[in-house]
């Protein structure tokens, strides 16, 4: 599927694959699109 360049955003609910909310922390997440993979860490405050 492809986009138009530009500024695009999500949100998490902070739940696992199960839909069971995950505890605070530092997660790693993957951004990928096409040839491009960037990885970054996420603080997670409750």
């Amino acid at each position: 599927d492809q986009q138009t360049a530009g500024y695009r955003s999500l949100q998490w609910n902070a739940t696992n694959d199960a839909g069971s909310p995950i505890s605070a922390g530092i997660y790693l997440y993957m951004i990928q699109a096409g040839e491009f993979r960037q990885t970054n860490k996420m603080v997670l405050l409750k």
